[in-house]
């Protein structure tokens, strides 16, 4: 009996003085390549910044101070700055896992309806304006109706919405341009955003200027507010963040509305832009908005990204775009180039996505 229990006090007390490593793993040391995947999970945006930096860099080896000139930097700015905005009201969308392709056609709409306010119906171009976002707002919240309380899948509802809105475009117009020159003499507000200001020999508009701020904005909000951390809880689980206390229905219907508001003001500085209203404008704006969203980092599948790194992707097109324009390229190598980037920018979020946050 004494040997049992001296037996048993020595089998307790080795454990006792036994290093507390055995039951822990050994953890190798990181590479660079998992250093990287992990950096880059954390800084989505960090991959559309660098690739911006390099074709800065090389297509101004390649020009030399042609492309680095400020009227062509600007110029970059100012052909960017539709596809910008409604890349912007893209971003929120698929940030919580949905898709919009009716922003392109609200976008032209919202500008249709400013027009005919202004013109046909004689309202002031303020009030016209604001018509005009109120439209937006309108196709905005029924697409987010139909998506969170009708459950009814986003690429659907965006796709049939894209048709409705194209067909009371043109029907609503009556396929009418309203001229930049009726424009300028009797509505000029209009083109509010196609007015110019410089800033040390560069040449801005007040559309690039709003594009700026707009995405400063948004990625504020989206990082500090609880608004936006609902928007990429409900983008990386709806059912988990409905758990949490979430109003998921709330957040996505709030989220479409707002994508139509933002496109009507892309609306507003596309006829800055093109300084007339025609119902033919940015037919291709929702493939656009996708491509620099996708390409700047923020993820399909939603939960993932930052809405600067679609700034970074639609200023990547820009680059691409002018940079083989002025070496005398045909502009099917554009679209080649933009392609790659797009297949390229899918892949590395599928590998970024590996890393367990």
């Amino acid at each position: 009996m004494t040997n049992t229990v001296s037996k048993g006090q020595d089998y307790e007390s080795s454990l006792a003085t036994s290093p507390s490593t055995v039951a822990e793993f050994q953890h190798g040391r990181q590479g660079f390549i998992e250093i990287l995947q992990h950096r880059l999970h954390q800084a989505p945006s960090l991959v559309p910044f660098i690739v911006l930096v390099m074709s800065i860099v090389v297509f101004g080896l390649l020009l030399g101070s042609k492309f680095f000139s400020p009227f062509a930097l600007t110029l970059i700015l100012q052909q960017v700055q539709i596809v910008g905005i409604v890349a912007a009201a893209q971003s929120v969308v698929i940030l919580t896992a949905g898709i919009d392709l009716s922003v392109g056609a609200i976008m032209v709409l919202s500008s249709v309806v400013m027009g005919q306010f202004a013109f046909r119906y004689g309202f002031p171009p303020g009030i016209a304006v604001f018509c005009g976002l109120l439209c937006g707002a309108a196709c905005g919240f029924i697409n987010g109706f139909l998506v969170a309380r009708i459950k009814l899948p986003p690429f659907i509802v965006t796709l049939g919405m894209w048709q409705i809105v194209l067909a009371t475009n043109f029907l609503y117009s009556a396929n009418e341009t309203i001229r930049a020159q009726d424009i300028e003499t009797q509505a000029p507000f209009l083109q509010f955003f196609g007015n110019k200001f410089s800033v040390g020999g560069a040449v801005f508009t007040y559309g690039v200027l709003f594009m700026v701020l707009l995405m400063l904005l948004l990625a504020y909000v989206l990082r500090h507010t609880a608004w936006g951390r609902h928007v990429y809880a409900v983008g990386d689980d709806p059912e988990a963040a409905e758990l949490s206390g979430v109003n998921v229905k709330a957040v996505l219907i709030s989220v479409y509305t707002l994508s139509g508001i933002i496109c009507a003001f892309a609306g507003w500085a596309l006829i800055g832009r093109i300084g007339s209203v025609s119902p033919t404008s940015g037919q291709l704006s929702n493939i656009e908005s996708i491509t620099a969203v996708v390409i700047g980092g923020i993820s399909l599948f939603g939960g993932r990204g930052s809405i600067l790194g679609t700034l970074f992707g639609a200023l990547i097109v820009g680059v691409f775009t002018l940079g083989l324009r002025l070496l005398g390229a045909d502009a099917q190598w554009t679209y080649l180039l933009i392609g790659v980037l797009i297949i390229a920018a899918v892949a590395v979020d599928q590998w970024i996505r590996k890393v367990s946050a």
